[in-house]
């Protein structure tokens, strides 16, 4: 067991680390508070690679790894949560397309994702009525003579409104004996596509830099070659790609985590109270240490899943789960505890950590809740 980064996979965290550091940090509370999303830094990650971390090079990726890109998506976290959730769902579309897609598919979509030329990509899975039940969807795709038309609705799109492409989840067979997750298959939807509206954007709680709507499908015509794999084979992508996705937000939980702990250990040596810091205070110095202790556990289950998938061992898929659900369990008590530290002016936006606290709730429910994750964990167990 070896827990040294390669030569390439310190590189990534350099160039994500300097990336933070000069363009992200600085604007960051200016994105979250204007709600702006984050075109010029997402352009600039494309410039640096990591719009395809884990994407061949022949695809204008930088081919350098699943746990590369882990490493990268907790320094990217660590400045902005909502960058990195909309360069994390980039590169899973990316990564979808590139696993699942044509030669035609992956020139024409994925090296437009990696360059940048494409600003980012959508993953339109959920609807209002299939949320942690995928297989309850009711979108539509029937065949025509000429292609397909896309009827239906989906909700809580990453980059709904932004993306140049879309990977998008409807029924192909409505027929009775094949209702569930059979006869689901999945499409490549440009953006602009006609039939296509893009609907308003949410007023979230946290990750405000990203934009988040819901999608109608009208009507909407696709050529034959939209077909992403092959038809039927919809939710067995879907879920191989939500694998690979928890990884990501894992390791984004770890960059928010990361970037809390470090303001409230700032906080507790400058603050002062009854005449000393209130570092001094043992019950400070737990808090601290718990939240340390939590951090560097949640780091090494999201890496020890991203090793995996890199190797393509079969049981990274339970991995991934229990890195998500402990991370993402982990950073909302650690974002709890550092807010507490700062007591009434973590309350305020004046201090960064109010931010880290609205951003990382949302883990514990995006690309499978808590609670999802549970089940995907016994599952896999009980079954031996």
């Amino acid at each position: 067991m070896d827990f040294e980064p390669t030569e390439t996979q310190q590189l990534v965290v350099r160039t994500a680390r300097e990336f933070v550091e000069r363009k992200l940090l600085p604007v960051a509370a200016e994105l979250d508070r204007e709600s702006r999303f984050p075109s010029e830094q997402l352009s600039q990650l494309a410039e640096l690679g990591m719009m395809g971390v884990n994407i061949p090079a022949s695809l204008g990726g930088s081919e350098a790894g699943a746990v590369a890109y882990s490493l990268a998506m907790m320094e990217v976290a660590r400045g902005c949560a909502s960058t990195a959730v909309t360069m994390a769902v980039t590169n899973m579309v990316g990564e979808v397309i590139s696993f699942f897609g044509s030669d035609a598919q992956r020139e024409q979509y994925v090296t437009k994702l990696t360059s940048g030329e494409y600003a980012a990509g959508a993953f339109a899975l959920s609807e209002p009525g299939a949320g942690s039940d995928a297989a309850a969807m009711t979108t539509q795709a029937r065949r025509t003579d000429d292609g397909w038309v896309l009827d239906g609705q989906k909700m809580w799109i990453t980059s709904g409104g932004k993306c140049g492409v879309m990977v998008v989840w409807a029924r192909t067979d409505t027929s009775s004996n094949r209702l569930g997750h059979k006869g689901i298959s999945c499409f490549l939807v440009a953006q602009g596509t006609a039939g296509l509206k893009v609907e308003k954007k949410e007023d979230k709680l946290g990750l405000r830099a990203s934009e988040t709507v819901p999608l109608t499908f009208e009507d909407c015509h696709l050529p034959a070659d939209a077909l992403l794999g092959e038809e039927g084979q919809g939710f067995r992508i879907a879920m191989m790609a939500l694998d690979g996705g928890r990884i990501g937000i894992a390791s984004q939980a770890v960059g928010v985590a990361t970037a809390a702990l470090a303001e409230g250990i700032e906080y507790a040596k400058d603050r002062k109270q009854f005449r000393k810091p209130i570092a001094d205070f043992q019950a400070i110095q737990w808090m601290i240490a718990d939240s340390k202790t939590e951090l560097e556990a949640s780091r090494l289950l999201a890496l020890r899943a991203a090793e995996l998938k890199e190797r393509g061992a079969p049981s990274f898929s339970r991995e991934a789960a229990t890195a998500k659900v402990f991370a993402s369990e982990a950073a909302w008590r650690i974002c709890d505890r550092m807010l507490q530290i700062h007591g009434g002016y973590g309350y305020v936006r004046d201090f960064a950590i109010e931010r880290h606290l609205r951003d990382v709730r949302v883990a514990r429910i995006y690309e499978g809740t808590s609670e999802v994750q549970r089940t995907v964990i016994a599952r896999s167990l009980l079954r031996g």
